[in-house]
């Protein structure tokens, strides 16, 4: 049972690769054309693929390939890596290089957490030290621990060299700032030279020359102007910076801060894949600075615990529901007792089979067992040993074992059709579960196959073990005095032989009764609502920051943490922590612009909640307060839910119309046309058009005849661009 693996819920994730490919100085249109169409290409006629969608952003290309479920998890990779190289030869050198994601699903972000500076050290740590840190030490030292795919980092700045040129001295110099990018090219580099041979010894021969200080950096030779050197030094200032970034992370209202997500295996027990990195971090934790901790915020084995102690507190009070009815009514505590055995020995039976079959155990599959079906047939068994020793002849007499076992034996021959026909049609109700496809199949059949499988044992036990256990522990009674199961039994039956002697006396009225009731419940199930499945509540929840597009990526930051600040001052008692995501990770896997935020609220429990008293009423409470702030369009959601919806269909929202044309500014405007019309249907709580245009843009147009005229080229115009301003 402890080999079963175990998670909160279903793992629904479409069998698909996402090839990513990132380019930081390419425009959206170029990295369409250039890249992504591409990728698209090279993938359309590989086999067994159901879909494939994209996402091209600035400096980013994003395609997701969906490929049949039998297909396996290593097969399609193994098909697109195959691709991948006739892809790479059509897309222009310099446009970047497109590569796999990790092998991870829905439930793969098992563990995120931040960088936390303890009080008095705030001075010695910015957010390009955290970076540091978090990229040198934690994600470092996180690698080859079982289970764990990919550490992705966000938020922070990364640390880097900076030449920062004056272009009035390189004027002056008759310099180009392609000769700074040249010279600090040509001159950061190592080699080697073979070996040769002194004193009977293979001297091995090595070229250093990388720039591993920021002197060497300053000392590089520029050019020679009449015998005299110019270093990088003379015409720049060389520095600390940050390479530029497309996202941010920022906490509890104090800005800028600094962490990580855990990436788990696909297929891997995420339950024990969390104990590992905890255990992992504790190490860790005794290797960083003084001064830093490191702080979870999204720990999936919370929510695995809260939602298995909820089965498991279901499962409990129903089997002791069962077993106090079963000794009640049968009237004899050892009977009820052994059928109350059935319970837990047929769940033992289904959590083997479903570690040979591979099931997790989660909400779904566990859910849905019902005791009361998986002891029916092994009460027949024992109520029928029970009332022939319940005969004149046996009251009163203690049996010979043979004597029992010819008791049980008859007993179970005569009942054994029943219970097993019984058994046999519940069977048979989970045949068309078992054939359902897709993501129905992925949320619907373990549970038919662990409720399977303890029908199997069941009847198993009631060939074998129901049979002598009844036989060793069943004695007649010593009087033929009645028990209270037996009052319970005969008043039942009065009133089930009143009842039915009444409606064979008033047949017509009987059928009019049901004919009418069948009319108005058929009505009343036409007007009720319907859903896939209900709602599993996360404990936390995560809304999305819709800004203007275009808004710059300091503007964002500051936007989200007045954001935090509003909530945190408002909720005290009811939020233990807010953090928003913005933009992409450094791994961009989730492909968002830096216009919009993913922000994480994590709550207290509820029993310390003093201005709302469900989580309804807080999530309304929270969007009263952040509407002050003007241009930002709120969705709220979980985060497991936000992940799944974009994962499978490639948006975060429940519902998603899709346009398709030539243009872009008709689809525009069609889609903000479809919005409005959709937002006064009733029941639609927000309606937001996809961006598709409006990004500021600033355009670099090239005067052909002007750049013959001065002996330039695209290629080094480019270059200036793109040294210069990158």
């Amino acid at each position: 049972m402890t080999r079963v693996p175990l998670d909160a819920v279903p793992d629904i994730t479409n069998n698909q690769v996402l090839v990513i490919t990132t380019a930081p100085n390419l425009g959206t249109e170029d990295i369409e054309q250039f890249v992504t169409y591409q990728v698209e290409l090279a993938m359309a006629n590989l086999p067994g693929v159901i879909e494939i969608r994209s996402i091209s952003r600035f400096g980013l290309s994003v395609v997701t390939i969906v490929f049949e479920d039998n297909m396996g998890t290593y097969l399609p990779r193994q098909l697109v890596t195959e691709a991948l190289s006739e892809a790479q030869e059509k897309i222009p050198e310099g446009f970047g290089k497109p590569f796999m994601a990790p092998i991870s699903t829905g439930l793969g972000e098992i563990y995120q957490y931040t960088l936390e500076v303890e009080p008095g050290y705030s001075d010695l740590y910015d957010d390009i030290e955290l970076r540091t840190i978090q990229d040198w030490i934690v994600k470092r030292q996180m690698a080859m621990l079982p289970g764990v795919v990919e550490v992705n980092t966000f938020g922070g700045r990364a640390k880097q060299f900076e030449v920062a040129v004056n272009p009035d001295i390189l004027r002056s110099m008759g310099l180009t700032i392609t000769d700074i990018f040249e010279a600090l090219e040509a001159n950061n580099q190592n080699t080697g030279g073979a070996y040769i041979e002194k004193n009977h010894q293979a001297n091995f021969i090595r070229g250093e020359g990388l720039a591993r200080t920021m002197d060497d950096i300053k000392n590089t030779v520029v050019a020679n102007i009449q015998g005299q050197p110019v270093f990088i030094r003379d015409v720049s200032e060389v520095k600390y910076g940050s390479f530029v970034r497309y996202g941010a992370f920022t906490k509890n209202g104090k800005g800028e801060a600094v962490g990580g997500i855990v990436m788990m295996l696909k297929g891997e027990n995420s339950n024990d894949v969390i104990k590992r990195v905890k255990e992992r971090i504790e190490l860790i934790q005794l290797s960083l600075p003084d001064g830093i901790r490191i702080e979870p915020f999204l720990d999936r084995s919370k929510l695995i615990k809260s939602t298995t102690s909820t089965v498991a507190e279901n499962l409990s009070m129903g089997a002791l529901i069962v077993i106090f009815v079963l000794v009640l009514i049968l009237g004899n505590l050892r009977g009820g007792l052994i059928v109350a055995s059935v319970i837990p020995l047929a769940l033992l039976f289904s959590f083997v089979m479903m570690h040979l079959f591979g099931v997790w155990a989660n909400l779904m599959s566990l859910g849905a067992i019902d005791f009361g079906i998986l002891v029916d047939g092994a009460v027949i068994i024992v109520e029928s040993m029970i009332f022939h020793l319940h005969k004149k002849s046996f009251i009163g007499k203690k049996l010979l074992h043979n004597e029992r076992d010819k008791i049980a034996f008859n007993s179970t021959s005569k009942m054994m059709n029943t219970a097993f026909f019984g058994q046999l049609i519940i069977l048979i109700v989970f045949i068309p579960v078992m054939a359902l496809q897709g993501i129905e199949g992925k949320m619907f059949q373990p549970m038919a196959m662990t409720f399977g499988f303890a029908v199997l044992g069941v009847i198993i036990l009631c060939l074998t073990y129901i049979p002598m256990m009844a036989s060793l522990f069943i004695q007649p009674p010593k009087s033929n005095k009645k028990t209270v199961g037996d009052k319970i039994v005969n008043l039942t039956e009065q009133i089930y032989l009143w009842i039915i002697a009444w409606a064979l006396r008033n047949g017509r009225l009987v059928v009019t009764i049901t004919v009418a009731l069948l009319i108005s419940g058929s009505i009343l199930f036409s007007r009720m609502g319907a859903e896939f499945i209900p709602q599993l509540d996360e404990g936390d929840f995560a809304f999305q920051a819709f800004l203007k597009p275009g808004t710059s990526l300091s503007e964002v930051r500051k936007t989200s943490t007045r954001l935090e600040q509003i909530v945190l001052a408002n909720f005290p008692d009811e939020v233990a922590s807010i953090q928003s995501r913005i933009g992409v990770a450094e791994l961009p896997m989730d492909p968002m612009p830096m216009d919009i935020a993913d922000i994480f609220v994590i709550l207290k429990p509820k029993d310390k909640w003093t201005k709302a008293s469900s989580k309804k009423e807080l999530i309304d409470k929270i969007k009263e307060e952040i509407s002050v702030l003007p241009g930002i369009n709120y969705e709220f959601t979980q985060p497991i839910e936000m992940r799944f919806n974009e994962l499978l269909t490639g948006i975060r929202e429940d519902v998603a119309v899709k346009l398709y044309g030539d243009d872009l500014s008709i689809l525009a405007d069609k889609a903000e046309e479809i919005a409005r019309l959709i937002a006064g249907i009733d029941g639609i709580e927000g309606v937001k058009a996809e961006a598709t245009q409006g990004l500021p843009q600033i355009t670099i147009l090239y005067d052909r005849n002007k750049m013959g005229r001065y002996g330039l080229n695209i290629e080094e115009m480019n270059s200036i661009v793109q040294t210069a301003l990158s």
